[in-house]
């Protein structure tokens, strides 16, 4: 890793101008995405990613990794789909080892109910082009050998629901190749910089920069793409945002020598599980019912999620906890992501990812980038506007969650 980051990571640090063109708010995965499909998709390159603390340290630095697109609607489908493809090809684009690695996503499916819903989704997913299939449990069993398949004697595997494009890649990796393509083309990268406040028009219509703590910048476009303080920033424009913040807790454990290839979850259990470049099983599960803005692991999530583990994989009980951490997840009320136009104009958003928002980076990033090069919300996020809970057209897919 330090000689990957030593050699390979090349980015340039600039004092903060006046003007830009565009001011993204938010270092993370989305913001430097949208930074490098503005640069690279759009030629627009005088732009400035601010972020509070340091690229890739909020919630692009706290998650799990998983890279999916078995939704349940049909604009959720093509939008992960997308965000899924870019993926495919972002280490070759980026010229960066961003230790992608498809591994098929696996749900177990432990009751009728899980059946049935299962072979719906597989039946749409199919529909969208994303291949999956309906396991027996034979072919569970063949497929995760670790597996207890009677579950303890409660929670019976009957089936599974098998996602062939599900992936991981590494997140600290895609966050320093996006920041590094949009840096080598011009775009400035501003850490430790914290907004204060948006400088906003006479009548509040419209913004015109950001105040921080090093000075105010200008610009006729802004996006927040703040995670886990989201309202506090929209506040400043005079929006109220449909956001609640539940921390979202995951822990990793020491080394496991197998060859642990899918990702492995059940919903019935609300637990899923990978296995890392370096062998470590890393897990994680739904978000703290107490919504909250803290970063602290708590001891009731470790026994409970490592306990559902252990029921299905009972050769973890032979190991270790080695870290446990906590990020903020911006739940909307229709569990999709809110994104693109807002009435304030020139003022754009990302947020409401919740569980979800690494495996929409890429897809989020080219959309935005469309939308704030063009002044028109790109095709594939128009129906994730925050207009639509106006409109009463939400976008519910609570189910494709996972972890809620």
């Amino acid at each position: 890793m330090n000689e990957f980051q030593e050699r390979k990571v090349k980015l340039k640090w600039h004092e903060p101008k006046k003007t830009y063109d565009v001011i993204i708010i938010g270092g993370g995965g989305h913001g430097l995405a949208t930074a490098y499909f503005l640069a690279t998709r759009h030629n627009i390159t005088n732009v400035a990613v601010i972020e509070r603390k340091y690229i890739g340290g909020g919630n692009s630095g706290r998650n799990t990794t998983i890279i999916r697109a078995d939704y349940g609607i049909p604009e959720a489908m093509k939008f992960y789909g997308r965000s899924v493809d870019l993926y495919y090809e972002l280490e070759k684009e980026t010229d960066r080892w961003l230790m992608f690695k498809p591994k098929g996503m696996l749900r177990l499916m432990h009751s009728e109910a899980n059946l049935t819903s299962s072979i719906k989704r597989a039946h749409v997913n199919s529909e969208w082009g994303h291949q999956t299939d309906i396991l027996s449990a034979p072919e569970v069993a063949r497929m995760v050998p670790e597996l207890d398949m009677s579950g303890g004697g409660k929670y019976p595997v009957i089936g599974g629901f098998l996602h062939h494009e599900g992936a991981t890649a590494r997140h600290d990796r895609v966050n320093w190749a996006l920041a590094e393509g949009a840096n080598r083309l011009g775009a400035h990268i501003h850490q430790r910089t914290e907004v204060q406040d948006l400088i906003m028009s006479e009548d509040g219509s419209k913004v015109k920069g950001v105040r921080t703590n090093k000075g105010d910048m200008y610009a006729d476009q802004v996006l927040c793409a703040v995670g886990g303080h989201v309202t506090k920033v929209t506040s400043m424009a005079g929006l109220r945002m449909p956001i609640r913040t539940h921390p979202l807790q995951a822990f990793v454990t020491n080394h496991y020598e197998r060859n642990f290839d899918p990702i492995v979850a059940s919903l019935t259990l609300h637990f899923y599980v990978s296995q890392t470049a370096r062998g470590e099983m890393l897990m994680g599960a739904h978000v703290d019912r107490q919504p909250a803005y803290n970063y602290r692991a708590g001891y009731d999530f470790l026994q409970h999620c490592a306990h559902h583990a252990m029921t299905m994989l009972p050769f973890m009980r032979k190991l270790r906890v080695l870290r446990q951490w906590t990020g903020l997840c911006d739940m909307s009320p229709d569990a999709s992501p809110i994104l693109g136009l807002t009435p304030v104009d020139g003022f754009h958003i990302s947020t409401g990812w919740g569980t979800w928002g690494f495996k929409a980076i890429p897809a989020s990033g080219e959309s935005l980038a469309a939308t704030i090069a063009t002044g028109q919300q790109a095709e594939l996020i128009q129906p994730f506007g925050l207009d639509r809970f106006a409109k009463d057209r939400t976008m519910g897919d609570l189910g494709s969650t996972g972890t809620h």
